[in-house]
């Protein structure tokens, strides 16, 4: 009980304890000066600047469950889209977390076949990392190689972001192949003597690499049958960070303080490293990347906390309607199976 109780709380005290160092440090007045400067025709820009990248990243799953035979409604999906973002929200890891709820809510009102619906979503994930590490990558670059945070960045981490750009890559040039290389690794997994002890799981997991195995066959059918559908999908997601470049920079302009492109790169590259730890909606690393960025490129901290503050509220607004969203959803949907010619039974 113990155990399980620090592995629930100990994220949020860790949160706790790196906002509890970072907000002493800046001056909450020149926070709330930056703040201040705010119009509500600017934050009215910056609300249709992120409905716009909602529904890119949204297009981004709807081209590619089209590419499957799945035409379902794009504001359906916008819906499910919502509500896992807000269970990746607020759990530990702001990337992953709520792609269980994804699947099941495309089968439970549409009668997606489960193999099916696993591998639009891989595959949507997958182009997703994809376009995050090779940003990640090239700005960690950058900052190694003009030193804009005032000291030479460690090897290592560009070797790690390149591990990271290296793992999307790989699986789609695999699938692309047709390798299937999740359902090798959970075959593998299953002859391991340790589930001899556990056959009720052992089941479970021979079911769950039956269904990994089929998805990832029909992703490889995907990427051959349908090549325009997957670079449009690329596309997409890169238009929908250039977007979210363009945000940054004006939500900054419009706090008082204009960056430079290096300056810009700089500020996201930290803001991505930070929210790659276990840390739910990276709460308390954000703000102390921020902080830390803007401090080192000869910049007000309290700009960075600033800025941090308004992602933290919007990021939070939208989470919680996608988990209200969700919740009523998965109490009140029903399902596919209960329906016939698309009238309830």
């Amino acid at each position: 009980m113990k155990k399980k109780w620090l592995l629930r709380i100990g994220p949020w005290l860790v949160a706790l304890l790196l906002l509890a160092w970072v907000l002493p440090a800046v001056s909450l007045a020149d926070t709330w000066a930056a703040i201040q400067q705010l119009r509500w025709h600017q934050v009215l820009l910056l609300v249709v600047i992120n409905v716009l990248i909602l529904a890119l990243l949204n297009s981004r799953w709807w081209i590619i469950l089209r590419g499957h035979g799945q035409r379902i409604s794009f504001f359906s999906l916008l819906g499910y889209r919502l509500a896992t973002f807000g269970v990746s929200y607020f759990t530990p890891g702001p990337h992953m977390g709520g792609e269980p709820l994804q699947v099941l809510l495309v089968e439970k009102e549409h009668g997606t076949p489960r193999a099916t619906a696993i591998a639009a979503l891989s595959l949507d994930k997958s182009l997703e990392l994809l376009v995050n590490f090779a940003f990640l990558l090239a700005g960690v670059i950058i900052i190694f190689k003009q030193r804009t945070m005032g000291g030479a960045v460690p090897i290592e981490a560009i070797w790690f972001a390149a591990v990271l750009l290296i793992l999307p890559s790989a699986y789609l040039l695999a699938v692309w192949a047709g390798r299937a290389p999740l359902a090798w690794l959970t075959a593998t997994a299953i002859r391991l003597p340790f589930w001899s002890r556990f056959p009720s799981w052992h089941a479970r997991l021979q079911q769950a690499q039956l269904t990994v195995h089929a998805s990832e066959k029909q992703t490889t059918r995907f990427c051959r049958r349908a090549p325009l559908a997957l670079v449009l999908a690329f596309l997409v997601s890169i238009i929908g960070w250039l977007l979210m470049i363009g945000e940054f920079w004006l939500m900054v302009s419009f706090l008082g303080t204009p960056l430079t492109l290096l300056q810009l790169i700089t500020a996201l590259t930290a803001a991505r490293i930070a929210i790659l730890l276990l840390l739910p909606g990276g709460l308390g690393v954000l703000e102390a990347s921020q902080a830390l960025a803007f401090g080192a490129m000869g910049l007000s901290p309290a700009i960075g906390i600033s800025a941090s503050l308004l992602i933290r509220l919007r990021d939070v607004i939208v989470g919680a309607a996608g988990l209200w969203w969700g919740s009523r959803k998965m109490s009140t949907g029903k399902t596919f199976n209960q329906t016939e010619g698309g009238k309830v039974l």
